[in-house]
């Protein structure tokens, strides 16, 4: 059995500010650690239900976080950025399973720790299918066009029910509730390393009963930007449609190309965004 691990931070038991997930804070390195446990424990859990083969695809910040040579299960490490695919990069159709590890709510979630939606200086709200949608169900796409279940989410609360419209039947951990956007309360963390390797072996447990992501195509992803001269930008891309000042649409039948589409959009607004 063969695992894709896509691990962002925000979603960590215990991490509530910018400062605990960004270097070169010295709060950074402490929480970092927090990260690598919970990502070793979902690989722990996998383990226990068969799984044998392993890529952990660090999806956040600079995606170099974690450190290879602790991560368990003889796991492969892809770090770096500028990923074709992202959060998403390496994963194909010879996968049996996806886990997305410590994801935050999106942008237009007030109430979830730390949310926002690929760029939180760019993006205030992304739909998809007109249902609202954070980063796990974007990298759903990818998912869907490969064929491949999205078994397990790990984060807040928030985090846990956006994914649900997009991933069917996936297992939700949830390590911390949300009070604000810089405050939740958080499992200590040996027992949320605990609830991320009982889900990660229940969901593979199970994993005859998932499906790979049905969203339904064609799909429409709508963006609304914080600002106008943000929307202007995006439509320099093919197949990009302004609908408002701030909101472009679009829409595909490809769910892979759709969200190339939506990463270079990000790419290209962060430019002048940052």
């Amino acid at each position: 059995m063969k695992v894709f691990l896509s691990t962002d931070m925000e979603g960590t038991a215990g991490v509530v500010d910018w400062s605990q997930c960004r270097p070169p804070s010295p709060e950074y390195e402490y929480y970092r650690t927090l990260l690598q446990a919970e990502v070793n424990a979902a690989i722990d859990g996998a383990l226990a239900a068969g799984a044998r083969e392993f890529l952990v695809n660090d999806s956040h910040s600079t995606m170099q976080n974690l450190r290879p040579d602790q991560l368990h299960g003889g796991a492969s490490y892809l770090s770096g950025r500028h990923k074709p695919l992202y959060m998403m990069q390496g994963l194909d159709s010879s996968f049996d399973a996806v886990f997305f590890v410590s994801y935050h709510g999106s942008m237009s979630s007030a109430a979830s720790v730390l949310s926002h939606t690929y760029n939180p200086r760019a993006i205030a709200d992304v739909q998809l299918n007109d249902v609202v949608t954070g980063e796990s169900g974007i990298n759903a796409l990818v998912a869907q066009a490969y064929g491949v279940p999205v078994v397990l989410i790990t984060g807040d609360s928030t985090t846990a029910d956006e994914a649900v419209p997009f991933c069917p039947g996936i297992e939700t951990v949830v390590v911390k509730e949300s009070i604000t956007r810089f405050a939740a309360a958080g499992l200590h963390p040996e027992r949320a390393r605990e609830a991320i390797r009982a889900g990660a072996r229940r969901a593979l447990e199970r994993l005859d009963s998932f499906s790979a992501p049905a969203i339904a195509l064609p799909a429409t992803l709508s963006v609304r930007f914080l600002n106008g001269d943000l929307a202007d930008l995006a439509t320099w891309l093919r197949g990009v449609e302004r609908i408002d000042e701030k909101t472009v649409v679009m829409t595909d039948d490809d769910p892979l190309r759709l969200f190339r589409t939506f990463i270079t959009t990000i790419l290209l607004t962060r430019a002048i965004a940052e």
